[in-house]
């Protein structure tokens, strides 16, 4: 969350000419709610469910630009999903990249708390053991714009290839 995953995604499809996918879009079409709403309605449970339903339902055939939500790597089954539909890059940011960019925004469920810094803090520690372990590697995000980030992208896939 507050990475440039969604931006990212739409530059690098862009570049590449790939299709995007994103599994928050598709959670939203599929339940016919924003992703606020499913929380708010539903709850977290809800969501992470439906969000390893479209996992699942993405096609491996074609080469795609998949964007996914951050905690999508809590789940083993997604994790081993990802990895059989290609190379799985983590977008890193630092906790104060995190926390300016995601001060911008106000609807974001997780953080409708008391104190969103707070909370941002305890799931970038909670996530990042998952980010490093689901990842094949990652890109730093802190001081770049979008397209220096999907260059970077670029670049490291160009060198795993």
């Amino acid at each position: 969350m507050g990475s440039g995953k969604s931006s990212v995604g739409r530059l690098l499809a862009r570049q590449l000419g790939w299709p995007r996918w994103d599994t928050d879009e598709m959670v939203a079409a599929e339940l016919g709610r924003s992703i606020p709403q499913i929380f708010a309605e539903w709850g977290e449970a809800r969501f992470r469910e439906a969000e390893s339903e479209v996992l699942r339902k993405l096609d491996a055939k074609e080469s795609a630009i998949i964007v996914t939500g951050g905690g999508i790597v809590l789940r083993p089954k997604n994790v081993a999903r990802l990895r059989e539909l290609g190379t799985v890059v983590w977008l890193r940011a630092d906790l104060e990249t995190l926390r300016e960019r995601l001060s911008r925004r106000k609807n974001r469920p997780l953080l409708q708390t008391p104190d969103p810094a707070a909370t941002i803090a305890k799931l970038l520690e909670e996530r990042e053991k998952y980010y490093e372990e689901a990842a094949d590697f990652a890109v730093e995000t802190d001081g770049r714009d979008h397209r220096a980030v999907a260059e970077a992208v670029c670049d490291e896939i160009q060198i795993a290839r």
